[in-house]
């Protein structure tokens, strides 16, 4: 066989090596990160493409990686749990009282694991990457909190409010508890 039909096969070859293994390292991380962030993969890939919303998230997580995330003091934990007991007491007799004051303490508590505050769509992302499960209840919360304000809430709707911030509450004071070592963040391949 002639060289140099042999060296083209074998480039091919190469070629074709390569594509299969860029393709199969792009399928194995949009599944990572579709596993990870679950319904917030969905919805930015819906919204977004699923290309887009690859880089998107992996951007996110580069982003959150640098934050100086921490676990709260037992004190700090129990101050938090007391706080978001008054708003649930406090309900019954102001309810949108209860919701700013949720959405109020919610911000607190991000800030104090060390999550930077800043408009209401990059706390929602930067939360995303470490509590995926219940960024979309955050984001129902805040929506209902702008429609409160601006008269089109119902009691109702104030209730699902404290409800939905309740999970992120949670979520948060979960992962704070989580020593260093065993962190909340899962590595995505």
């Amino acid at each position: 066989m002639d060289p140099r039909i042999t060296a083209v096969i074998v480039i091919a070859a190469i070629i074709i090596i390569l594509a299969l293994v860029w393709v199969a390292t792009r399928r194995r991380r949009t599944e990572a990160l579709r596993r990870h962030f679950g319904p917030e993969y969905d919805r930015i890939a819906r919204e977004r493409g699923t290309r887009r919303a690859n880089a998107i998230l992996a951007e996110r997580e580069r982003r959150v990686e640098k934050f100086p995330l921490r676990r709260l003091s037992p004190s700090e934990r129990e101050h938090f749990i007391s706080r978001w007991q008054g708003i649930q007491a406090n309900f019954v007799d102001d309810p949108a009282g209860a919701v700013t004051d949720a959405d109020l303490l919610v911000g607190r508590l991000m800030e104090a694991c060390g999550y930077p505050l800043g408009a209401f769509e990059q706390r929602a992302a930067d939360i995303s990457v470490d509590h995926p499960h219940v960024v979309n209840n955050y984001r129902v919360a805040h929506e209902i909190a702008l429609r409160h304000r601006r008269g089109e809430a119902t009691t109702e709707d104030l209730r699902n409010s404290v409800i939905y911030y309740r999970s992120l509450f949670d979520d948060l004071l979960e992962t704070s508890t989580v020593d260093s070592t065993t962190s909340s963040r899962r590595e995505v391949a």
